[in-house]
């Protein structure tokens, strides 16, 4: 017999795996350019984010977290053959914020410790993609990041164990993605404002 949780983590899974393939969908179609280096911090921290979680007995909530972590990284390995090559001092600076933050959670060996490190360090990562978004809105997929900001709902509500180390990371991911599409989607309105558009 199916447990509730057991279902809320097979919908965020599901979720999850339909917020994706639109984005594999238009970066194979050159519409989506996604950032190699936003894509390579969250794989990083994704992974690390569900091994603190399986180690805090985070049960079906974990589910979609791992399928996150395999999803950024193969999202990683296209954005460097057909996403954004261009970097700014602002991009390499981010991520080299980024990865120095990896080091310091390496260094801590603490599940809880790690979580805010690591919700730290996301946001830092998410800079590149908040500003090439800001500056090419119609080169990302909203509705991709819009469940994946609806996919750690139900993964909230899954988890078997509610510590910092479970619930922090998916809750900051439900605010930074929906911050996200608000900001694309407002920014798509005021270019297709102005004339030559």
């Amino acid at each position: 017999m199916i447990e509730n949780k057991e279902i809320l983590g097979y919908a965020a899974t599901l979720i999850g795996i339909i917020g994706y393939v639109p984005y594999f969908i238009n970066i194979f179609a050159n519409k989506t350019k996604p950032h190699a280096f936003s894509w390579l911090v969250w794989s990083i921290l994704t992974g690390i984010a569900f091994a603190a979680q399986l180690t805090e007995n985070a049960g079906p909530g974990s589910w979609v977290t791992g399928l996150t972590a395999v999803a950024c990284f193969i999202i990683f390995l296209l954005a460097l053959f057909k996403g954004e090559r261009r970097f700014s001092l602002f991009d390499w600076i981010s991520l080299t914020v980024a990865l120095f933050s990896i080091v310091l959670w390496w260094m801590t060996r603490n599940p809880t410790i790690s979580i805010i490190l690591v919700t730290i360090i996301d946001a830092v990562g998410f800079l590149p993609t908040f500003r090439k978004g800001f500056h090419k809105p119609f080169e990302e997929t909203a509705t991709t990041f819009a469940l994946s900001a609806i996919k750690f709902a139900p993964a909230i509500f899954a988890l078997e164990a509610y510590t910092i180390a479970t619930w922090l990371y998916p809750a900051s991911l439900i605010v930074m993605n929906g911050l996200f599409v608000v900001m694309i989607l407002i920014r798509r309105k005021i270019l297709q404002r102005q004339p030559g558009l």
